[in-house]
């Protein structure tokens, strides 16, 4: 048996390089790792590749790493949300690169991105400024655009309940980009609000196996960031 626990979230993120690319889990508040978030930012690496379905609120969480200048691009759905501010300034600049992907998109280049699958087709940007540059195809009388699989050097994943192997189950919503973001990173570090032992959860519960998981941190009480937000609290 392996166990994954580390002791900190500090240790989880130790060995994040600069220059790497990053999943990030979300969908809001739900599911974003934001421990592990605030302990990147304390670790300091730089010039990262951003992956997630928005680009943070306030100014804590991801919002705060694109703030403390450590992300050089976002690869998102959603650029600007009812409290984002932090990247709109910084993309206005010209200080930080965006590549915008449809959501659905999104999430099946990650998907392919886990299952080795290198690219696809779709239609959903035919005709768009979003199909500028890449390969069309037609098929069956239908143009579609072919689009790549996304991996991640690290993905760091918030998750409900974990064993010390990392086997994984996740709170509603926070199921969202998270397991497929699992599968398609080559290190997954994941905090977790109840760490217990192997055997306590339910084999049939199990969303994320443990072979897609590298460490796994115990936050008990994890950060609300909307909470944070309202208080205008802002991280560092």
């Amino acid at each position: 048996m392996i166990d994954k626990s580390v002791q900190s979230v500090a240790e989880a993120v130790a060995d994040i390089f600069d220059g790497a690319t990053v999943m990030i889990g979300g969908f809001g508040e739900a599911g974003s790792p934001t421990e592990l978030i605030h302990a990147l930012i304390d670790q300091g690496a730089k010039n990262l590749t951003v992956i997630n379905n928005n680009t943070g609120n306030g100014e804590v969480g991801l919002a705060a790493l694109i703030g403390n200048h450590q992300v050089a691009k976002m690869i998102c759905s959603y650029p600007r949300s009812s409290h984002s501010k932090v990247f709109p300034e910084l993309y206005r600049a010209g200080e930080i690169e965006l590549e915008i992907v449809p959501q659905g998109t999104l999430a099946e280049r990650i998907r392919a991105g886990g299952a080795g699958v290198p690219a696809f087709y779709t239609a959903t940007t035919v005709n768009t400024p979003l199909a500028d540059g890449k390969e069309i195809r037609n098929i069956d009388g239908r143009d579609y655009v072919l689009e790549y699989g996304l991996k991640a050097d690290f993905a760091l994943i918030k998750s409900e309940t974990a064993d010390i192997m990392g086997n994984l189950t996740y709170n509603k919503t926070a199921r969202n980009f998270n397991p497929i973001m699992c599968t398609a990173a080559d290190v997954t570090i994941v905090q977790t609000r109840n760490l217990v032992s192997v055997g306590d959860i339910n084999p049939e519960h199990v969303i994320t196996p443990n072979i897609f998981v590298n460490r796994v941190i115990e936050v008990a009480n994890p950060i609300v960031e909307s909470q944070l937000i309202a208080a205008g609290v802002k991280y560092p």
